[in-house]
């Protein structure tokens, strides 16, 4: 195999930190044995160039973080086109946990860390059980730090998570997928249908409902201005849509009164101050050491405290 040595400032010259130190380069390997080559994912609508993209490089630093930031704005625009299927979703999932079922997000990548954040912020926002809302990405809770993509390839590969989790008739299944063809979530949608789970896929591609689904909701967010980089606008959509979903799944559930988080606790500094704002604010008549008095006696559940006042005042 013959070695080419390109000489300082040719093309193709490679130095060491900038220094303009000599490189080598080598001729690939024309004897390797051909490999299976990955489908062609080039029709999907978050891997098309985008039409304003092919400059960006070519922008000053302001004006590139001013076209990066409006073009967010059609994130929002995707979401709001996909309300019916998501209060369809919402419906569905109230059901299931007003039977004790439960919320699965499944994803990889971007995606998987954005159900995972979801699930993990239920539990201090609306008091809700951590084991009734649950996040699983593929490859672990260590691909949250850092990237494990090869995972995301294998459609078996949630199996062991749904089977560890016990999925059954009774839970909700949401994958998440930007581009809508991740084998590990579709494979995981398949496994989880198997088990009777109610299903969902959110996508930011448009595609053909999947085996395994029961609700498809596409937000079409389009190209990404960096193609294919989906932690973008297809990002972006996917946590409004989120926020969107696990608010008005946990307001139907009767944990928000007023536009307020009913079912706080008073776990830190902030939450205390917030329960108490909100006690003052329902009865006006307290002072805020009464107030948090009440809530101590309610050990610290802003929920009981309410109630505990509405009992008394009722009698």
């Amino acid at each position: 195999m013959e070695q080419v040595v390109v000489p300082s400032g040719a093309p193709g010259w490679c130095g060491h930190g900038g220094h303009g130190e000599r490189g080598a380069v080598t001729e690939p390997d024309r004897n390797l044995d051909p490999r299976t080559l990955p489908a062609d994912r080039g029709d999907v609508d978050t891997e098309r160039p985008h039409p304003d993209g092919a400059a960006l490089e070519t922008l000053a630093t302001a004006e590139l973080i001013h076209f990066l930031a409006t073009d967010q704005h059609r994130a929002v625009h995707a979401v709001e086109a996909a309300t019916a299927e998501l209060a369809a979703l919402a419906d569905a999932a109230v059901a299931a946990m007003e039977n004790r079922g439960r919320l699965i997000y499944l994803g990889a990548g971007t995606s998987g860390r954005l159900g995972v954040l979801d699930a993990s912020e239920c539990p201090p926002t609306f008091n809700a059980d951590p084991e009734t809302i649950v996040g699983v990405i593929a490859g672990g809770d260590a691909s949250l730090r850092r990237s494990s993509e090869g995972a995301e390839d294998d459609p078996r590969g949630a199996d062991a998570d749904l089977d560890r989790l016990e999925v059954a008739a009774t839970d909700v299944v949401i994958g998440i997928a930007a581009g809508g063809t991740t084998p590990w979530v579709l494979g995981g949608l398949v496994e989880a249908k198997r088990r009777g789970a109610t299903t969902a896929l959110i996508s930011c591609a448009r595609r053909n409902t999947p085996e395994g689904c029961d609700h498809l909701v596409v937000l079409a967010t389009g190209p990404e201005p960096l193609v294919g980089s989906t932690r973008m606008a297809a990002g972006t959509a996917t946590k409004i849509a989120l926020n969107a979903l696990t608010t008005t799944i946990f307001t139907r559930l009767g944990r928000v009164r007023g536009g307020r988080m009913i079912d706080l606790r008073a776990t830190n500094e902030k939450l205390h101050d917030r329960c108490l704002r909100i006690l003052l604010e329902l009865f006006p008549d307290l002072d805020r050491r009464e107030a948090d008095r009440r809530l101590q006696a309610a050990g610290d559940s802003l929920r009981v405290a309410v109630e505990s006042i509405e009992t008394e005042r009722a009698e």
